[in-house]
């Protein structure tokens, strides 16, 4: 039994640690390939502006991007503005913060990916830095004049930047000393927050992993089911519609019962529901 869970518990952590090495490595790729093709900096008053928009904003659109393509999301906005009350006891902005923490960590894992591995490479940071006040008054406080328009032209220029930075940390070396700071920011909250929803959590490990594997088999089981009841109703109403026939019944669901099993609510440890679908089930029979 033991070597049983230790090899499902193997298992799913393999499948989420390989979905996030995927998302990371096609980020990584995305960045390396903009940061040799497209980015150029212009080298003048505007590395500021240019420099932080190829560092934030394409962060910005993977984050959106991230919640687009989160199923659980969708699941929780639709039908929101119509309905009355939610399922969790915690009440709607405990339940609310307990589905929307977990999407928004799962969609920062491309942005993230994106900052660190451009600040690691050092080029949008060296670019937006040499346009900032601050790293102006840093390095240009007791210079010549024409320091700041010198400052300017440190992204195009290797040797202009080693003589300007020669007495202190260059701007590629601050931007690779941010990026492993946020690398090793980011793994010891994730760590910490991990160790924490544990302690919390109202059931034990091996029941959490059970709930996991049912609710991802449960998920499995109705996309079957779903697209085989689709297509007998399809296959009544075409048959209807060109034998002149009357379609075979075929109960569905009513739009109440579809609410219900579409909330998404937290293991609750009293009702031993894992999920809205069970809790559905249960109720009906009994």
């Amino acid at each position: 039994m033991n070597r049983l869970s230790e090899a499902l518990d193997f298992c799913i952590l393999h499948q989420t640690i390989l979905g996030y090495s995927i998302v990371s490595l096609l980020t990584a790729a995305s960045e390396h390939i903009l940061s040799s093709v497209v980015f150029k900096c212009p080298c003048n008053s505007g590395n500021m502006v240019y420099g932080s928009v190829f560092l934030l904003m394409p962060a910005f659109i993977l984050l959106l991007l991230g919640y687009m393509v989160n199923a659980r999301i969708w699941c929780f906005l639709t039908g929101s503005c119509f309905r009355e009350k939610e399922c969790s006891p915690l009440g709607t902005c405990a339940h609310f913060c307990q589905v929307l923490v977990p999407m928004t960590a799962r969609a920062l894992v491309a942005p993230l990916t994106w900052i660190a591995v451009a600040l690691l490479g050092a080029n949008y940071y060296e670019c937006a830095a040499s346009g900032s006040s601050l790293i102006q008054r840093l390095f240009c406080k007791d210079e010549e004049p024409d320091c700041k328009k010198k400052l300017f032209e440190i992204p195009c220029d290797e040797e202009l930047s080693a003589q300007i930075t020669s007495e202190g940390l260059s701007l590629q070396a601050q931007s690779q000393l941010i990026g492993w700071s946020l690398i090793a920011g980011i793994t010891a909250v994730a760590l910490i927050s991990k160790c924490v929803s544990r302690c919390c959590s109202s059931v034990s490990y091996l029941q959490l992993k059970f709930w996991k594997i049912y609710s991802k088999e449960e998920q499995a089981v109705f996309e079957i089911k779903a697209k085989e009841y689709a297509t007998k109703m399809a296959e009544s109403n075409i048959n209807c519609f060109f034998e002149a026939t009357d379609p075979a019944p075929l109960p569905t669901p009513s739009e109440e019962e579809w609410r219900k099993i579409s909330l998404l609510c937290t293991f609750d440890s009293q009702e031993v529901y894992y999920n809205m679908i069970q809790k559905h089930a249960s109720k009906k029979g009994g």
